[in-house]
């Protein structure tokens, strides 16, 4: 489709649309009239979590997401009539949903032996093979899907999903910017190489983006939660990777900087074309209190809010953005917090792009 028929399209929908009555609508993300030829942002969703390691849930988060979006108003003082770029989400893949109940059983049999058994079976030595080989199939599932995406001049939020869900889209990042950096919101490092035995794992996702060179600067702000092997691994490699534990910021708050400061600090490490990943479990736990490894303390969504939208500020380009680890629990509360950082993350994401 031409780049003026999209446009055409996208006008027509807007003008038979009311903004101010959502929560009508049973339509798009965010209860839009877009599909995804028309839109500029596509989220592809990635209901997986075989390698969680401690509470489920988290493949059901594109979907919990979707539902509580509609309820989302969409006049937003970072960018007023930002939905009006075209904002759109992939039908959640019933294959990769289907396959991830049948690779979550295997993967927990093995955590069971894992944990309560002196020797692991073959049975359970199998499915830990089973479940890398198909973590790497996963991984070039979302590289193809967001490859496909780029070139047709999209930017794209992927939807998780456990945190190991947008290494294949890191990938094909890598083949259109030859240097990039990431902003990394989370509670946990995730440098873990192959962790527990699973070598895409939701622990390991930054280790293994880490191995990808075009990705010149890892910059991890609210970290809670890590371990002396990922510690080692911050220090061996201090030239690429800048740490902001949720304990530092605090320092430096206390000690009397404004967090206006801590911001530009932050900022200032980070290369013009920047990756945003978003763990849920960076806020603070009663905005997320079933996501999977919950960690107290934490940021709050403003402040997440106000760190992305000076980046944007400073002149910087979003070239893509993942949000992952929301679970939802027994009502809407995680979809609904959950849909509201995907919702800031779009429009920001198009802001930086001079939409």
């Amino acid at each position: 489709m031409a780049p003026d028929e999209r446009k055409a399209i996208r006008e027509q929908k807007i003008a038979a649309f009311n903004p101010n009555e959502n929560g009508l609508r049973e339509t798009g993300i965010f209860g839009l009239p877009f599909e995804v030829p028309e839109s500029l942002i596509v989220l592809l969703p990635v209901p997986w979590e075989a390698t969680v390691s401690y509470t489920e849930g988290t493949a059901n988060g594109p979907e919990a997401i979707l539902k509580a979006s509609r309820q989302i108003d969409l006049y937003d003082e970072i960018l007023p009539g930002g939905w009006k770029m075209g904002i759109a989400m992939k039908e959640i893949p019933e294959t990769w949903q289907r396959a991830n109940e049948d690779y979550r059983a295997q993967a927990k049999m093995y955590f069971q032996e894992l944990g309560s058994e002196d020797t692991i079976s073959p049975q359970a030595i199998e499915n830990l093979k089973t479940v890398n080989h198909a973590g790497e199939s996963l991984n070039k599932w979302v590289a193809a899907e967001t490859e496909a995406l780029l070139n047709d001049g999209k930017i794209v939020g992927v939807v998780g999903g456990e945190h190991s869900v947008p290494l294949g889209y890191l990938r094909t990042l890598a083949k259109k910017y030859p240097a990039f950096g990431i902003l990394q919101i989370d509670a946990h490092a995730d440098l873990r190489k192959a962790y527990e035995g699973f070598e895409y794992s939701h622990a390991s996702i930054m280790y293994n983006a880490m191995q990808i060179p075009q990705i010149t600067k890892l910059v991890q702000v609210g970290i809670r939660d890590f371990c002396g092997e990922e510690a080692g691994f911050t220090e061996a490699n201090k030239d690429r990777i800048k740490v902001y534990t949720g304990y530092a910021i605090k320092q430096k708050l206390y000690a009397g900087r404004t967090y206006e400061s801590i911001c530009d600090e932050i900022i200032a490490n980070l290369p013009e074309y920047v990756y945003i990943s978003y763990d849920i479990d960076g806020l603070q736990p009663w905005l997320c209190p079933n996501t999977g490894t919950p960690v107290p303390g934490g940021l709050l969504l403003e402040e997440t809010t106000y760190l992305i939208e000076k980046i944007v500020s400073a002149g910087k380009k979003i070239i893509g953005f993942d949000l992952c680890e929301v679970a939802p629990g027994d009502d809407e509360w995680d979809g609904n917090v959950g849909c509201r950082v995907l919702y800031k993350l779009c429009l920001l994401a198009g802001k930086s792009h001079r939409y």
